[in-house]
């Protein structure tokens, strides 16, 4: 099984081993290093304290060879188990002291080019004869009068031995340390996703018959407890919306059941019974009715569906919004002179939107529509047009009717929502206008919300955003006369 199939803490583990690893072995070889450049330096130190010492060792005997008055005492390094290698050179190649440890073996043979020029000393590893790792340090020397090069080395093997004694030990310890660092990372993997895994149980058993469940948040301050939040709040949308179309459904079932009913009883009656021209005309103009009725429930259908799946594309044109309401006005105008109520419009003339003429058409048909259908009659519809600022454009629609109660308000924007259920659907239609209306406005970019001002009466106030010059305020106030 890959690892991309195994469960997230091992998965987790396994990195956090491999990081963990390459962390130790990387500062495991660089601590290793470090201590060897070191042994090595203080090596190189001790070897040039022992060539200050042995300079004012030697001397030049009767045969011309160079001879160590008197032995130096051991060094600190090499007292236990190496001694210092020495050797002696004259600047023209000759070998002139070479001590007993060296025996016959070369400390590096013949001088090298600038070897120990200008007082300092030259350091550089070597290895003898016998493969022994030598420390070697040099320097030019003028004894007795005669130009030397002094070589003094020490064997690096002790360094060597400690630099792998200690590699050896980090290595030895390595599994260990990732066993016991292993075990700890899976146990705190599996502490930390713990509530993790009770949320994904938790999640599998919410359905649609259980929407309403939500998963436990343990920490509301961390990570797990922040995703936990971010769900319940997923859990909480799709709910209303499973809420919202079984509403729906049942609404929309309920509407068109009444048409079909309709149609269906008076289809029926007219034929049980035997009649004239004229009655049989009577039953189909009613069945007529009803079908006009359901047509335009089904269009409203239609039309609501296309905006939730946005289908519904705004046609944008420049509007002068005064002369726009007018020409709505003629439209409704007709309603209100059946109620004896007066249409009045006014408003500034400056005033320009940019939106979807039929969309609008259709808004302020709604909005005027409620307003003549909640005034008595005899009324007034007023209708103004006001720019506020230069950046809103609002509607208002006021009827002088009883207003809408507070436990109706949080609704009336719903679907299929009626304030009154006793009216007819005559006069309270489908409840499906204030929903496209709301909808209308949002599509521009704007909102559609109720005013109750007190005294009675209602205001839907729209409001839009004006793209080219300045927004637009559009006030419709029905008032009794």
């Amino acid at each position: 099984m890959s690892v991309r199939r195994q469960h997230v803490r091992t998965r987790l583990t396994l990195w956090y081993g491999t990081i963990l690893a390459a962390g130790l072995l990387i500062y495991g070889g660089s601590s290793s290093t470090v201590l060897f450049f070191q042994l090595r330096g203080q090596l190189d130190r001790l070897a040039i304290e022992d060539l200050e010492t042995v300079e004012g060792l030697l001397t030049f005997g009767a045969n011309g060879k160079i001879l160590q008055r008197n032995d130096y005492h051991d060094h600190p390094y090499s007292a236990k188990m190496e001694e210092r290698l020495m050797e002696v050179w004259g600047t023209d190649g000759s070998l002139l002291y070479r001590n007993e440890p060296l025996g016959t073996r070369a400390l590096g043979g013949p001088p090298k080019p600038g070897e120990g020029v200008g007082g300092s000393y030259s350091e550089r590893s070597i290895e003898l004869a016998d493969a022994t790792p030598v420390r070697l340090v040099s320097k030019r020397h003028l004894l007795e009068g005669r130009p030397t090069i002094i070589r003094v080395g020490f064997s690096e093997k002790p360094l060597w031995d400690r630099f792998w004694q200690l590699v050896i030990g980090l290595i030895a310890g390595l599994p260990l340390a990732l066993g016991l660092a292993g075990l700890g990372g899976y146990l705190l993997v599996k502490h930390t996703l713990g509530p993790l895994e009770r949320m994904a149980q938790r999640a599998h058993e919410i359905n649609a018959k259980n929407l309403s469940t939500r998963l436990d948040v343990e920490n509301s301050q961390d990570e797990l407890g922040h995703l936990a939040a971010a769900f319940n709040e997923t859990l909480g949308r799709i709910e209303g919306s499973f809420e919202q179309l079984r509403r729906f459904t049942s609404d929309a079932s309920h509407e068109l059941r009444t048409p079909l009913t309709a149609i269906r009883s008076v289809g029926e009656a007219g034929l049980r019974r035997p009649g004239t021209a004229e009655t049989y005309r009577e039953v189909i103009e009613s069945m007529l009715e009803e079908a006009g009725r359901l047509t335009r429930l089904v269009e409203s259908l239609l039309a609501i569906s296309r905006a939730d799946s946005g289908q519904i594309r705004l046609v944008r044109s420049e509007i002068d919004v005064l002369p726009f309401v007018r020409e709505v006005g003629r439209f409704v105008e007709v309603l209100a002179d059946d109620k004896g109520q007066h249409l009045c419009i006014k408003g500034d003339e400056a005033t320009w939107i940019q939106g979807d003429r039929g969309i609008l058409r259709q808004i302020l048909i709604n909005l005027l529509d409620n307003a003549i259908k909640y005034s008595p009659a005899g009324g007034c519809i007023w209708v103004r047009v006001v720019s506020t600022n230069v950046q809103t454009v609002s509607v208002e629609v006021q009827d002088s009717g009883p207003g809408i109660s507070s436990q109706h308000r949080d609704r009336i924007f719903d679907r299929f929502y009626r304030v009154d259920e006793g009216r007819s659907r005559e006069e309270g239609g489908a409840g499906l206008g204030l929903a496209l209306a709301k909808w209308g406005a949002e599509a521009h970019g704007g909102s559609l919300e109720l005013l109750c001002p007190p005294g009675g009466g209602s205001i839907f106030r729209l409001s839009l955003p004006s793209h080219l010059r300045a927004e637009v305020t559009v006030e419709v106030h029905a008032a009794v006369s």
